[in-house]
């Protein structure tokens, strides 16, 4: 299925939903460009990425920022192995967060157990931190590289906790 043809269905489906008296709901993560954006930030659009675009929309939703704001802090916590630190990639993609507006770092762990990213508004302090959730890090855990771009599509259309979960402090 296309992601134009998800993204439809997700919307008739939700407002068919919403004439039932449920709230239509489209997932943010069905937006349009979600993939290219990750690719254009990454160079591919692997489940990895996807997660860590996942993570950041959801957090910028959470924190009430815009993509691209300046009060936004992205700190990303994994270890120097590319399938993690993909994850950075993808929360840069979905909240404009770059090394070059001194709003997106990366903490090197010593265990993929301790892969989070924190999201931070400067301005209230409010903070979340998100990981990778067990059953995705079962799932997607080493995708062979031919299998990436399908995958990536797969985490696109999973409902949040099947691909991330909050950290409690």
């Amino acid at each position: 299925m296309t992601l134009r043809r998800h993204f439809l269905l997700t919307v008739t489906l939700g407002l068919t939903l919403g004439c039932a008296g449920a709230k239509p709901t489209v997932h943010a993560s069905a937006e349009p460009g979600a993939l290219e954006r990750v690719a254009l930030v990454h160079g591919g659009a692997g489940p990895w990425a996807v997660a860590g675009y996942r993570m950041g929309d959801y957090a910028l939703q959470q924190l009430g920022l815009p993509r691209g704001s300046f009060k936004l802090e992205v700190i990303h916590h994994s270890p120097a192995k590319v399938q993690y630190t993909c994850v950075a990639d993808g929360a840069a993609a979905a909240t404009g967060a770059s090394l070059g507006k001194l709003n997106l770092s990366l903490e090197t762990t010593s265990s993929p157990e301790d892969v989070a990213t924190t999201f931070r508004n400067r301005d209230t302090g409010q903070s979340l931190t998100l990981r990778p959730s067990a059953s995705f890090v079962q799932r997607f855990r080493d995708v062979p590289r031919e299998k990436l771009g399908e995958a990536g599509q797969a985490v696109l259309t999973l409902p949040d906790a099947e691909v991330f979960e909050t950290v409690t402090p």
